[in-house]
């Protein structure tokens, strides 16, 4: 399997630990950017990711169609603050032993060698140590709904939230896979809650979105679509595929067209391509 390497540069310039989740695999990698901001990962496998710094996350896609000739993908993330000033820390967290978060840790190695069974066991193993260990809940819902076991991950992302009711993660997380469940009415709920606490939160407002397309509420799905486009037009729930869904109901061949196109422009190398550029073809006729 061809690795490439994903280089980027903070702006303006800051010293910020940087993160790389598997945005459909189980994965993560961490690194600590210069003091001019700039960072690297190397030998990445090709796929989507979510790249994250403070409170500003953004969708990262590496393959050939993002690389250049030498095998990189470079990106510039502006980011308004890496401080993260007044944060707190709950006293459910500072409730953990040491040696839950150990195994938390471990289970995080695992991950960064794409063994998502062996941070199972690691994150099963914290849950077992602190039950009130909303991360490592959140982290087996995580690899379950990447594995496409979404009745155990909805049930993890419950345990987190029961855990910790202000939880984003798994508050955002439980929406998502209730979608995936085919219960948008129960989604709706969360979703909302998501996209009030974190208003510029591309998944939370695509999650949103197709809660409402879920829901037949074609208005209201276009509104939030059209937001986690312009918040991350790369992001890994496609939301310009159900966007252009919209507009083919309504008629709109130029709008469907447009999303296609946006889709493509991120999404070169996705196998969905060849199928979206007959389609761009003959819609265009």
């Amino acid at each position: 399997m061809p690795a490439f390497d994903l280089t980027g540069h903070i702006q303006p310039p800051a010293v910020a630990y940087v993160y790389l989740h598997g945005a459909t695999a189980p994965f993560e990698s961490s690194t600590e950017s210069g003091d001019d901001g700039r960072f690297r990962f190397r030998k990445v496998a090709a796929g989507t990711y979510t790249l994250t710094v403070a409170n500003t996350a953004e969708t990262i896609e590496i393959g050939p169609g993002t690389a250049n000739s030498r095998g990189r993908v470079d990106i510039v993330l502006h980011i308004d603050d890496v401080h993260t000033a007044g944060a707190t820390v709950s006293v459910t967290v500072l409730s953990i032993p040491d040696r839950a978060t150990h195994e938390f840790e471990e289970g995080q190695r695992c991950l960064s060698r794409r063994d998502a069974d062996c941070a199972a066991g690691h994150f099963t193993a914290a849950v077992k140590i602190a039950p009130q260990f909303t991360a490592a809940w959140n982290a087996l819902g995580v690899i379950d709904y990447q594995t496409q076991r979404y009745r155990g991950a909805e049930a993890n992302f419950r345990r987190a939230l029961e855990a910790d009711p202000e939880s984003y993660e798994p508050l955002v997380n439980l929406g998502g896979v209730l979608l995936n469940l085919e219960r948008p009415d129960e989604a709706l709920g969360y979703n909302q809650r998501a996209v009030t606490r974190k208003p510029n939160d591309a998944l939370a407002n695509s999650q949103l979105g197709l809660t409402y397309f879920g829901l037949h509420q074609y208005d209201l799905a276009e509104k939030y679509l059209k937001a986690a486009i312009a918040l991350d037009p790369a992001h890994f729930s496609h939301p310009q595929l159900t966007l252009a869904e919209i507009y083919r109901l309504r008629g709109d061949r130029a709008g469907e067209i447009e999303q296609f196109r946006s889709f493509l422009e991120h999404h070169p190398d996705s196998p969905q391509a060849a199928v979206l550029h007959r389609k761009i073809r003959e819609l265009s006729n």
